[in-house]
């Protein structure tokens, strides 16, 4: 695996094509310093905070999903990202799960998060991973295991159903398109989860697996390496 990635690394940045030292990286550490984030955000919607907090005020009153990212989708380091999942170029691969491990491990410090017993990437329906040849969270999720000492499965939850991307539906398409697409099995032995994905949008994927989940008492946080923002939260 790590062979693998190295050999995909090119030997300048991605961003600035200034030189880098192979193969700890594809970002130089300018580029990847300017691309997260500048300031404290909400781990529910995201927001701009004073100071780093688990929820911001309004977050607090529901404490939604928390949704752990290292950078905004819209500030930089996006395509990059979207290169992982849809061009299948994985030169950003490995800084940017080091930064969501920075960020895990901040978190952790400032007693705002407890790390999981076991990390669930999202998965893909069978056809879709056989159409793509590879899925991007399990990628995601086997370079946290190596660096947290997190064990990680595959099994246990499944996706039964081939949906249509999620990319361009409104919300309300989004939740018709995702119900019913995943399926819990019923022997499932943690209680504390990490659910890993590329990017967290609207939430709408991580909600429809929590609630599964939850209806289990199995607490769920999130972890990406950047969620897309709504318009104006970053101000």
């Amino acid at each position: 695996m790590k062979l693998w990635l190295a050999a995909s690394l090119p030997n300048r940045c991605l961003m600035c094509h200034q030189s880098v030292m192979l193969p700890e990286s594809g970002i130089c550490s300018v580029c990847l310093s300017a691309g997260i984030y500048q300031a404290s955000v909400c781990l529910g919607c995201g927001c701009t905070l004073v100071t780093q907090s688990r929820y911001c005020g309004s977050c607090l009153k529901q404490e939604p999903l928390m949704i752990v990212a290292p950078c905004s989708y819209h500030q930089g380091l996006g395509p990059w990202v979207a290169a992982i999942k849809y061009r299948a170029q994985f030169a950003a691969l490995p800084v940017l799960t080091k930064a969501l491990v920075n960020r895990v491990q901040e978190l952790e410090h400032l007693g705002l998060l407890k790390l999981p017993q076991v990390l669930i990437p999202v998965p893909l329906h069978v056809d879709r991973l056989k159409q793509r040849g590879f899925n991007q969270a399990w990628i995601i999720t086997q370079a946290l295991s190596q660096q947290l000492d997190i064990p990680f499965s595959t099994s246990g939850l499944n996706r039964v159903l081939d949906t249509q991307p999620q990319a361009g539906l409104t919300g309300k398409q989004r939740r018709r398109n995702l119900a019913n697409a995943f399926e819990l099995e019923q022997d499932f032995p943690y209680q504390r989860i990490a659910l890993i994905d590329d990017v967290v949008t609207t939430g709408t994927t991580a909600k429809e697996i929590a609630s599964l989940f939850e209806k289990r008492h199995v607490h769920v946080q999130v972890w990406c390496l950047a969620r897309a923002e709504a318009p104006g939260l970053l101000d």
